[in-house]
Formats: C-alpha cells, sequence, structure tokens
C-alpha cells in the first residue's frame, strides 16, 4: 500500500491506531514473558534485558532496517539515539504511575544486574560516540569495527546478567522469599507456557507490523508538516515507538516486577545500538559515521540521564517529589532543557 496517496487525516488515523496496538501487545507480552521467565527460571531481570528488551525495540527494528534498505538514515538514526533518552524518562512514568506514593522506583527496583546493565549501556553509548570519529571507508565485514565491538560487549553483558541472574535467585531460593508473593495477584498470566509462547510470539508480529506503519505514515506527515527529521525521529517518533516499554514497564511495576520494568528500559537501550550493525550490513555502507552533531547530542542526552538512575539506584533515596523519586525528578528536569538545547542546535 503506498501511504504518499493517502490524506494527512488518514495517515493521522493509521498513525494513532498504529500507537494503540503497540499499548496493548505491549501489555500481553509483559504478562507472557513473566510466565516465560519464571517458568525457565531465569530471573526477572534478564528476562527484562533479553526478551522484553529485544521484542519492545521490534519497532525500532523495523524502522531501522527500513531505512538501511533505502538508505535513508535521517529519522532512523535519531529514533534509535533519541530513543535511549526518551525510553529512560519511560521510568519516570513508571515511578509515578507503576509504583506511586508507596516508594520511589529505585528504592524498590535495584541489584547488582541493574547496575551491570547501566554500565554496559554507558559503556556502548561512549563507543557510538567514539565511532563517530571514524572515516566512512573504515568498513569491516559491511560495517565499522566499532558496530562489531558494540555487538559483542551486548552479548557479553548479557551472558554476564545470566550467570548473575541465577546466583541472584540462589540467595533469593535460600531465603525462602517465594516470587509468587512479590506478584499481583490479578496481574499474572493466565495459561500454560505454551499458551504464554503463542502471546508473546503474536505480540511480536503486531509490534513489528504496526512500528513500520508507524514509521512510514509518521515520516510522511513529518515531511508534509515541515517538521525537522532529526527532531521529528528524535521525539515525536521516539516517543511512539517508546509505547512498549511505557506499557510493558507500568505493567511490570504494577505486578510489583521492579527490576523487569527497570531492566527492560536499560536492556532495550543497550540493544537499541546494536541495530547500527544491522543497518550498516543490510546499506553496505558505515552508518555511524554519519551521525549528526545533534545526535552525537542525544547520545550525551542518554549517557546524562542513565547516570542519574544509577546514582538513584546507589543512595536508595527515600524522599518523593509529585510522586516521583528525586532521581526521577531530576531525569525528568533534565530531559526538559535538553529539548531545548536539541531544539536550539537542530
Amino acid at each position: 500500500m503506498d501511504f504518499h496517496v493517502l490524506s494527512s487525516i488518514s495517515l493521522l488515523l493509521i498513525f494513532l491506531s498504529c500507537t494503540v496496538i503497540i499499548w496493548i501487545a505491549g501489555v500481553k507480552i509483559t504478562r507472557a514473558v513473566d510466565a516465560i521467565t519464571t517458568h525457565f527460571k531465569l530471573g526477572e531481570a534478564f528476562g527484562g534485558m533479553v526478551f522484553l528488551a529485544i521484542v519492545t525495540n521490534l519497532p525500532e527494528i523495523a524502522i531501522t532496517s527500513v531505512a538501511a534498505y533505502h538508505h535513508d538514515y535521517d529519522i532512523a538514526v535519531s529514533n534509535l539515539l533519541g530513543g535511549v533518552a526518551i525510553q529512560t524518562v519511560v521510568l519516570v512514568l513508571i515511578d509515578v504511575f507503576g509504583v506511586g506514593r508507596s516508594a520511589p522506583l529505585t528504592l524498590k527496583g535495584h541489584s547488582r544486574i541493574l547496575i551491570l546493565e547501566g554500565v554496559a549501556l554507558i559503556m556502548i553509548l561512549t563507543l557510538v560516540m567514539m565511532a563517530k570519529q571514524f572515516p566512512a571507508q573504515l568498513v569491516f565485514f559491511r560495517s565499522t569495527p566499532i558496530e562489531w565491538l558494540i555487538l559483542i560487549i551486548w552479548l557479553g553483558s548479557v551472558y554476564s546478567i545470566s550467570r548473575l541472574a541465577k546466583s541472584e535467585e540462589t540467595v533469593l531460593e535460600q531465603r525462602q522469599i517465594r516470587l509468587s508473593k512479590l506478584r499481583h495477584p490479578k496481574s499474572p498470566f493466565l495459561g500454560g507456557i505454551q499458551s504464554a509462547m503463542l502471546v508473546l510470539a503474536v505480540g511480536a508480529v503486531l509490534t513489528l507490523g504496526a512500528g513500520w506503519a508507524l514509521e512510514y505514515s509518521g515520516e510522511i506527515l513529518s515531511k508534509r508538516w515541515h517538521i525537522s527529521g532529526v527532531l521529528f525521529g528524535g521525539t515525536i517518533l521516539a516517543l511512539a515507538t517508546a509505547l512498549p516499554e511505557i506499557s510493558t514497564g507500568i505493567a511490570s511495576a504494577k505486578m510489583r516486577d521492579y527490576n523487569m520494568a527497570v531492566s527492560d528500559i536499560f536492556g532495550g537501550n543497550a540493544f537499541l545500538p546494536v541495530l547500527f550493525l544491522v543497518a550498516s550490513i543490510i546499506s553496505g555502507e558505515a552508518v555511524i559515521p554519519t551521525l549528526s552533531n545533534s545526535d552525537m547530542y542525544l547520545t550525551g542526552l542518554g549517557i546524562i540521564l542513565t547516570c542519574i538512575y544509577m546514582v538513584g539506584m546507589v543512595l536508595h533515596a527515600k524522599r518523593q517529589v509529585f510522586q516521583m523519586g528525586i532521581d526521577s525528578f531530576c531525569v525528568l528536569l533534565t530531559y526538559l532543557i535538553g529539548l531545548i538545547g536539541l531544539w536550539a542546535i537542530a
């Protein structure tokens, strides 16, 4: 179907419909992943990093793949790096609507696993900024060497966290803490493990298709409305594609899987730069060296926001402002100021 022949109203309806599909699928996926990770004893944080992180980033996978095929990177690249920043801000929403007045999110959800995920994310984002300095002609297996290094670091973090998750789960078992007691009695997935896998598969397909339509319709609308590709990709599209993280994060928090809620964000953010390798392989060109100053700005903003939450996990402050932790308030304020800076340089 050629979206270009549709009216702006029709495109806007498609855009909004896709956001609804992504939101509903995200809630269903959360409960399915919760059942799968519990059945196979993978640990909450590991389930969030691997399963939820990849599945909820299917819209970004679709957007990046299509953009790489057409050699049109502006919106896709800004969506990836802007997605890191805005998905970190999703933790603010989870803090307010998922946890509420009981306590700050980072007081409920903190562990060595999450700190390790944050460190891996910062390392990966730093490598993105370093790779920007490499010449575009430096290609190794259809990409730059640093893009392969990013993949290695992400895989290494997944392996390390899987081992750490098993050790922490053993400690919990020794303390006779039943995982079922940590969950809301009305929220868990109703059905067997096969049903959970089927829901995960169907939800993934719906999210992938909706993500493609979201990007395609949104890109046409941005051109018709004369919105900068960087601003659109780093804000509006990034927010739309972050809907799975919002829905799954709030759903995880309401099930009291606080580690999974935070891990979904940190793990998903660490996975996003891996898509630069996918884009390079598809296009045959080195993508990261083509990043703009605005893209580097978004990368730095993502690092700062991640650091704020990591500090919150270490300090364990109990104070709240407007039903959010002090760290969430600082993240929200920093992001809003960051948007002003992005508008200024874009």
